[in-house]
């Protein structure tokens, strides 16, 4: 139903999508719910934002006097450039794709449902890191019902399948159709390989209310154990046999092949954007940079380094992207790549 959302609320909508720690999201939801224009067409966003509010003050406020513990945290603290979650059916090999990428201990076994939480682990590629963060396998009968949750933190995801079992498309559309019931979409657009944006149904000058709870994650399908049938064509046919076309990479354990693709893909495809910092007079940190997206600019990344760097910022040098080397730039230039600034504040 189109509405005249006010600046407000967008405000407080796209806060809320960029906030991690609960505290933040909760702060966030109230102002959606302050803002939110109230008629008959929002009446079921608001119960979903009074919903999540009730939710996120009851974590907040731990256990009740005389209650137990519910059991560990479901979701996982991003970190690296980003975090991308590994969804796939029981016995893809998911797990074991995990710990080859990352090194983790990924329980591993040759019975389904191995996995029971989430287990994070770093792939590294040349400079930087992500976080890949292996959960319980989705089927057409079961799924955790913390998967949601789970996935909120996420920028991306690796949709892992064996290429040999006969039933991998009717599991491919398994998965994306329990997860779009929890309002996780697996999408197939990636900024860096097909452009736009990654959300099909928003704009920065529509005013329809979309739904702030929706989260569209750009898709890569790993076709597994590619070992056992090498034919390349096979993924092909999967890719045309789906009704989704992801961007896909054959893989294989045993072998190793297709194992170096992953991070070029992931780095390219999410276009992350490396930018080393440096103090007056000295040589830039070129072993940690800081990673933001294509589009971003020397706030984004003011912002990464301190808070009160980006509060108190006056200009920054620049060098890499700019017409000179040590250009002086404002907080609203654009970065690029292996970019190095200095930042000055006032």
């Amino acid at each position: 139903m189109p509405t005249n959302v006010t600046a407000e609320y967008k405000k407080a909508e796209q806060a809320f999508r960029q906030a991690q720690e609960p505290r933040e999201r909760l702060t966030c939801l109230k102002e959606m719910l302050r803002t939110i224009p109230k008629h008959k067409g929002t009446e079921h966003l608001q119960a979903d934002i009074k919903t999540r509010i009730k939710q996120l003050t009851e974590e907040l406020a731990g256990p009740k006097k005389g209650a137990g513990r519910k059991g560990p945290s479901y979701t996982v603290r991003p970190e690296g450039a980003a975090q991308i979650a590994l969804v796939g059916p029981p016995n893809a090999g998911k797990s074991s794709l995990h710990a080859r990428l990352t090194g983790s201990h990924s329980e591993i076994g040759p019975y389904p449902y191995t996995t029971k939480l989430p287990v994070p682990g770093m792939l590294a590629f040349e400079d930087t890191h992500f976080q890949l963060v292996d959960l319980p396998p989705v089927s057409a009968d079961f799924m955790e019902p913390w998967m949601a949750n789970a996935l909120q933190n996420a920028d991306a995801a690796l949709l892992i399948v064996d290429i040999n079992d006969p039933d991998c498309m009717d599991h491919v559309q398994a998965i994306c159709r329990r997860l779009a019931e929890r309002k996780i979409i697996l999408a197939e657009r990636w900024p860096g390989f097909n452009g736009g944006d990654v959300r099909p149904d928003r704009s920065e000058t529509d005013d329809e209310l979309a739904d702030p709870f929706q989260v569209f994650l750009p898709t890569l399908l790993v076709a597994n154990k590619c070992e056992l049938n090498p034919d390349p064509d096979e993924v092909k046919v999967l890719e045309e046999l789906l009704e989704v076309r992801f961007p896909a990479v054959a893989t294989s354990i045993e072998t190793g092949a297709g194992l170096d693709r992953i991070g070029p893909m992931l780095f390219n495809g999410l276009q992350i954007v490396r930018v080393y910092t440096k103090a007056p007079g000295k040589d830039p940190d070129a072993g940690r940079p800081f990673t933001v997206y294509r589009g971003d600019t020397v706030r984004d990344v003011a912002r990464l380094v301190h808070k009160e760097l980006a509060e108190k910022f006056k200009f920054a040098r620049i060098w890499g992207s700019g017409q000179f080397d040590g250009q002086q730039v404002g907080s609203d230039h654009l970065v690029a790549d292996r970019d190095v600034i200095e930042l000055h504040t006032k």
